[in-house]
């Protein structure tokens, strides 16, 4: 599971729990829904647009991520096929031309856009009903024949690598600008980015003992129950917020790994880290330490859990710092 395919595979299986989950009830939970308890529950329920609106410079030829050279004429009617990069398109300040959303934008601006894709299960004709001028699309996102009729429909067509650590913020931001023409509002956004994770980062205290933090991905209706370790994006967060991810320091080479009470009794976070739906999935903080192994480690004893917005998490975007700050304070807290 190590090489680049297996991981392809793993992001696909995530992202198709995902949609089941959120189809099942309906989306993501709506602003100002209480957190379990136990946990700390993210308020990043909007993005933040630059201030004005960016005139784009098009056409723009790109190099999509799979090798092909495209040529963006008009980004009037964008769709993007991730919550990732509809977080990036909307904060550009291009929002009022995305015409659709898939399953994973799940913040407040998105909200009333038409429904085309679920995650990894993208609807070739839901897109191309809307009559696109571009589409966003990632390394993962699929299946491959509905990209395909996408093309062959004759809609430029744009796939982004997708983002797994902090290193990959930036380059992302600037890809999704050049392709759709408005590089300098993209430079712009990659600087505020990079300025307020940094930001964040100086908050964070050099201590000498750095708690250990297992990311759990949980999809409780679809039976997935995962421990992050390298490469899982999780560890990249994790690190830059102060603590060790626990999968890593285990000994964990693979990004997910079936969850067993040995590896997390091995593992022993401190703390643990999963997403509010994922934590839904399972039935909240008392559902979760029936999960094997979760009540024998130090973060199950003390019951300390950090939730973080599905929509969020692992985009790797602009609204990284507050994922950092959310989940640097329940660090914190965890140590005391």
């Amino acid at each position: 599971m190590g090489s680049r395919a297996t991981g392809r595979r793993w992001a696909a299986a995530l992202a198709l729990a995902l949609a089941v989950l959120l189809a099942g009830c309906g989306g993501s939970a709506s602003p100002g829904t209480p957190a379990p308890a136990g946990s700390t529950a993210s308020a990043a329920d909007l993005v933040q647009p630059l201030s004005g609106t960016p005139a784009p410079r098009l056409p723009a030829t790109v190099r999509s991520s799979d090798g092909r050279t495209v040529t963006v004429r008009s980004d009037d009617r964008i769709i993007p096929l991730t919550g990732g990069l509809s977080e990036v398109v909307f904060t550009l300040g291009l929002g009022s031309r995305v015409v659709a959303r898939d399953i994973s934008a799940t913040f407040a601006q998105a909200a009333k856009l038409p429904l085309v894709t679920r995650a990894h299960d993208v609807s070739a004709e839901g897109v191309l009903s809307l009559r696109p001028t571009v589409v966003l699309a990632e390394s993962t996102t699929g299946p491959a024949d509905a990209i395909a009729q996408i093309r062959a429909a004759g809609v430029p067509l744009v796939v982004l690598p997708a983002a797994t650590s902090l290193s990959d913020v930036g380059p992302r931001i600037d890809a999704v600008a050049a392709a759709l023409g408005v590089a300098s509002a993209g430079k712009k956004l990659r600087t505020r980015t990079a300025q307020r994770i940094a930001a964040v980062r100086r908050e964070v205290p050099a201590e000498a003992r750095r708690p250990r933090v297992a990311f759990l991905y949980l999809r409780g209706t679809a039976s997935v129950y995962l421990i992050g370790g390298r490469g899982s994006g999780a560890d990249s967060l994790i690190a830059a917020a102060g603590g060790t991810d626990a999968g890593v320091a285990s000994g964990l080479t693979k990004d997910f790994t079936p969850i067993t009470a040995e590896a997390l009794v091995k593992a022993a976070p401190d703390v643990i880290l999963v997403m509010t739906e994922g934590l839904r999935s399972v039935g909240g903080v008392a559902g979760l330490e029936k999960v094997p192994g979760v009540a024998q480690t130090p973060a199950g004893l003390d019951r300390q859990v950090v939730a973080i917005d599905d929509g969020t998490l692992l985009n790797f975007g602009p609204r990284t710092d507050v994922v950092l700050r959310e989940l640097a304070h329940g660090i914190r807290e965890s140590a005391k």
